[in-house]
């Protein structure tokens, strides 16, 4: 036997357990949960191991989950004989929580006890929530295929550190004791972990089994006949079916529920649910849950996400990612196939057809799913797309096939509601267009406040025609690769020709053109005065209350994806923006009155600044725009 070790538990792990051991679940019982779902997990994946080993079952092909409870001890036991930890798993499993972003975790902790739980809820905490009951645990663990005595002890108070030591273990597997807190000791009692087990564990397909004790025997009277001694054995608690294999008619919502709390460790109910069995070309049943919160790691690149993988209900791997896009990767569940062979690795799943088949057919379920939702229930949509609506976003850029159908998923802001809320459909908006109009006008700016009081959106609020507001990072990607919906294309309000076409009637072009003729003579003057710093000077219609504004020209890129791609780390050069001016504007008709050329340059200068601050949100120079304007404050002052 090796000479003890003790490790330090990671400083993110006791923060963790500090909170837990402080009670912040108000339902302590979901302990037993965790652990029964962990030890099922164990043996779904020394069954699939065995696949192509079978001597990993040592003989003991029966899968299996025991509990047993000490009442004069204070102890509860979770024993599996599956897959079992060797030391170096046990250390890395049992002293991390988990492989990458637990300081993003522990950023998101507010101090607020209430919070807080329903973040460690997101998080799904496994192992860690023994720790709610139990003041100290103690794991014995072998993996299967190893010597006896290569078994590890692991204990630890759930304080700062942990011990691990070699010791000899006969039977594969993990025994979980957990010694409980003098004020839990209601959790040794048979009565109560059965009800435990049913309430959360019915669904599990590996047997949960508890100790039924014997009965004596009982001799003969003259009323009865004599009843011979029973032995005590292990009775399972559960149905032991796998749930999706089970009709849909004979599942309870409570059974679906829970299911989705064992796969995904949440400890929310899911939002939505579909379960399905697929027959014909293709045979597979799969079961997809919407979660109602997003994972707090939802934007962590590290972070595995899928469909948990069946063959012929023998569990293949966890977060096999192949079945479900990126953008729709918040989606739990799982997927049974008929069709992939049964020692299927990574590779494989990569490059095969049944594969590209299933994750067509599982991202229109979703897509369905989430279709019927919108439709039905729009409350509920609106809180679908308040979690996870930044995600769905990629889709249009990913899913080319199903463009069309993630487009009428999205919500944006809009001129006619006058909220930042993003409630708006671009079903809504072609619905409520004005005869004539066959554009989609959006804009995207850093803000929402920026992109509702936009300079750009003036003759637009005049005309009452509506406008899309976009404010998320993502919109700018999003925009460029989703041109057009339902016939309709989309229009930057912020690029080039408003394009208005039938919006205008023949006496405002008229008008346009006559001002546009009148203005010659300070287009020219402007654009020589600027320079290079502008790519061309024009006389814009879409002002009505702001004397000048910055416009991309077509083909060019927006100042939002110059951003984007800066942010992203790429060099991008800005292009030059065109200057728009509005003549009927009180300060652009005092420019055109200026007859001092240098006056005159520096109002097209601060015109131009406030343009670009308008529409970008920033300067390269800020200081010299502020020394520009406190000169010409000081000159009107004079």
């Amino acid at each position: 036997m090796s000479q003890q070790e003790t490790h330090g538990f990671q400083t993110e792990v006791k923060q963790l357990l500090h909170l837990m051991i402080h009670s912040l679940y108000s339902n302590k019982e979901i302990f037993l949960r965790e652990l029964v779902s962990n030890a099922a997990d164990a043996a779904d994946k020394l069954r699939y191991e065995a696949l192509t080993n079978n001597d990993l079952y040592e003989g003991d092909g029966e899968l299996r989950v025991r509990i047993s409870a000490d009442k004069d001890k204070g102890t509860v036991t979770i024993e599996d004989n599956g897959i079992g930890m060797t030391r170096d798993g046990v250390i890395e499993h049992l002293g991390t929580i988990a492989k990458s972003g637990t300081a993003d975790f522990f950023k998101n902790l507010s101090g607020d006890e209430s919070k807080d739980s329903q973040l460690i809820g997101q998080f799904g905490v496994g192992f860690y929530s023994a720790f709610i009951v139990a003041d100290r645990v103690t794991v014995r663990t072998r993996a299967a295929g190893h010597n006896a005595d290569e078994a590890v002890l692991w204990e630890s108070a759930g304080e700062g550190d942990f011990t691990v030591e070699t010791i000899s273990k006969q039977t594969r597997g993990t025994e979980i004791t957990l010694h409980l807190r003098d004020d839990e000791k209601e959790f040794a009692d048979d009565y109560r972990l059965r009800s435990i087990i049913t309430k959360y564990s019915d669904h599990i397909s590996v047997p949960v089994e508890m100790f039924e004790a014997g009965t004596p025997a009982v001799e003969a009277t003259e009323d009865s006949e004599a009843v011979p001694a029973t032995e005590g054995s292990w009775k399972p608690m559960n149905k032991a079916t796998a749930l999706w294999t089970r009709n849909k008619s004979e599942v309870s919502d409570e059974e679906y529920q829970e299911f989705y709390k064992h796969i995904s460790h949440d400890f929310a109910d899911p939002l939505l649910w579909s379960h399905n069995r697929v027959e014909g070309k293709q045979e597979y049943t799969s079961l997809l849950y919407i979660p109602a919160k997003a994972p707090w790691d939802l934007w962590n690149r590290d972070r595995k996400h899928g469909l948990k993988l069946f063959v012929q209900r023998v569990f293949v791997m966890d977060d096999a990612e192949q079945f479900m896009p990126s953008y729709l990767r918040f989606v739990q569940g799982l997927i049974d196939s008929n069709d992939l062979p049964l020692n299927v690795s990574r590779e494989i799943l990569q490059d095969n057809k049944v594969t590209t088949a299933l994750r067509t057919a599982v991202t229109k379920r979703v897509l369905g799913m989430l279709e019927k939702l919108a439709k039905n229930d729009a409350e509920k949509y609106q809180s679908f797309w308040t979690e996870f609506g930044q995600v769905l976003k990629e889709g249009p850029a990913e899913d080319f096939a199903n463009k069309e159908r993630v487009a009428g998923l999205l919500r944006f802001a809009s001129t006619h509601t006058g909220e930042a809320k993003a409630n708006v459909s671009l079903a809504d908006y072609i619905e409520r267009m004005k005869e004539g109009q066959s554009k989609i006008y959006y804009i995207v700016a850093d803000s929402h406040e920026a992109a509702a009081n936009s300079p750009h959106l003036e003759v637009l609020r005049k005309k009452d025609i509506e406008v899309l507001l976009m404010s998320e990072r993502i919109d700018e990607w999003l925009i460029n690769h989703l041109t057009e919906f339902d016939g309709k294309k989309l229009h930057s309000v912020t690029r080039g020709d408003l394009e208005l076409g039938e919006l205008e009637d023949a006496g405002e072009k008229e008008a346009q053109e006559k001002l546009q003729t009148e203005s010659e003579g300070l287009v020219k003057r402007v654009k020589d005065s600027l320079g290079d710093k502008v790519s061309e000077v024009k006389v814009t219609t879409r002002l009505t209350d702001t004397p000048a504004c910055v416009v991309a020209g077509e083909g060019e890129m927006s100042t939002q994806m110059i951003k984007l791609m800066q942010a992203a780390g790429q060099d991008v050069p800005e292009p030059k923006p065109t200057f728009e001016l509005n003549p009927e504007h009180p300060l652009v008709a005092r420019l055109n009155d200026e007859q001092d050329e240098q006056l005159f340059a520096q109002w097209s200068e601060l015109l131009l600044q406030q343009a670009l601050l308008s529409e970008k949100g920033s300067l390269a120079d800020p200081s010299a725009f502020i020394k520009l304007m406190n000169q010409m404050l000081l000159a009107s002052v004079k």
